[in-house]
């Protein structure tokens, strides 16, 4: 039997108190949330094909999955701040928001971007054509007031078309409803909504209503393709499981580049996965419209953190989008 003194057992002793954050293991199940649309198509591709769990076992790890879904970015802010949820996703104003609010302490940041698409404010009220001819009458659905991306943007469009000061002159008219409900009340004229400001596939479809225009495209507002979609995390998580957060980003590229190369299969598998009524060929459309880009990069997110902090939704600021992110996509030309 081998003896150790009593400097060497301290030694011992503290040398295993120094291992658990080195040795601990990793989580074995992975929660994950998503919302509607188009933009967590990467999302879909990754949950129906398991690449996650494909990703964790090449690291050596046995990773489960447990996907939620949610129909706003600010309820997946609730639920990680809870503990309930271990990486949210949803546009940026939500994440832009939980970033500010938890600096000091969750100091919770994006691991990646998923999609930059264009956002849509259509309407079925003949008499607006600009936002300027929105009167107390009208109603306008949109994910969430305030913090989404779409209420960031028609702040935006608001301040240029009204003037310094006047970012939140169209917000007592904004209503918070998910995508599939806007639409539906939208186009069925309940609950006194006759616009929406969506997302893919949602704004084609309606824009098939004979009835529906177009008023706003984010693209013009903002000035160019923009981030619509992005994951987040909170330090702690990404920082106790490295490998599980590494096959995750990793699996999220497998998914991006299966949307590149391949959109026909990843029509079927969106089809399939959301339990979708439209056809194949208008799947594979949506997908590749044009407009879309099926990316990690970030793209303008400082546009929309200025915006948010100049009408003091947010208290922090930064000029360089490699705070808003952990280092995942630090080499990408983000903006």
């Amino acid at each position: 039997m081998v003896k150790y003194g009593y400097m060497a057992l301290c030694a011992l002793a503290l040398a295993g108190l120094a291992m658990p954050s080195a040795s601990r293991a990793e989580v074995s199940t992975v929660r994950l949330a998503k919302e509607y649309g188009l933009a967590y198509l990467p999302l879909t591709i990754m949950q129906e094909e398991h690449l996650l769990e494909k990703q964790a076992k090449k690291a050596g790890l046995t990773v489960k999955t447990k996907w939620l879904q949610f129909s706003a970015g600010s309820g997946m802010n609730e639920a990680l701040l809870s503990g309930n949820l271990d990486v949210a996703s949803g546009g940026v104003g939500p994440m832009l928001t939980i970033w500010s609010r938890t600096l000091k302490n969750y100091k919770i940041k994006a691991i990646s971007a998923m999609a930059s698409l264009p956002l849509y404010l259509v309407t079925v009220n003949p008499k607006v054509k600009t936002i300027s001819d929105f009167t107390s009458a009208d109603k306008i659905a949109m994910p969430t007031v305030k913090t989404s991306i779409q209420a960031i943007t028609l702040q935006m469009a608001a301040e240029k078309q009204f003037g310094k000061g006047q970012a939140t002159r169209l917000d007592p008219l904004t209503v918070s409803l998910s995508h599939p409900d806007a639409q539906l009340a939208m186009l069925g004229g309940k609950g006194g909504i006759d616009s929406h400001f969506g997302s893919e596939p949602f704004q084609q479809l309606e824009l098939k209503d004979p009835r529906a225009h177009k008023v706003l495209d984010s693209y013009q507002v903002v000035g160019g393709p923009h981030t619509f979609s992005v994951v987040w995390a909170t330090s702690k998580f990404v920082s106790e499981n490295p490998k599980v957060v590494q096959a995750f980003y990793d699996a999220l590229q497998e998914s991006i580049k299966l949307i590149n190369s391949d959109p026909k299969r990843a029509a079927s598998i969106w089809i399939k996965g959301d339990h979708l009524t439209f056809s194949q060929d208008e799947a594979e459309a949506f997908i590749k419209d044009p407009e879309n880009k099926w990316t990690t990069t970030p793209e303008r997110l400082l546009v929309f953190l200025n915006s948010m902090h100049e009408a003091g939704l947010i208290n922090d600021i930064t000029s360089d989008w490699k705070d808003l992110f952990f280092d995942y996509v630090h080499d990408t030309s983000g903006s």
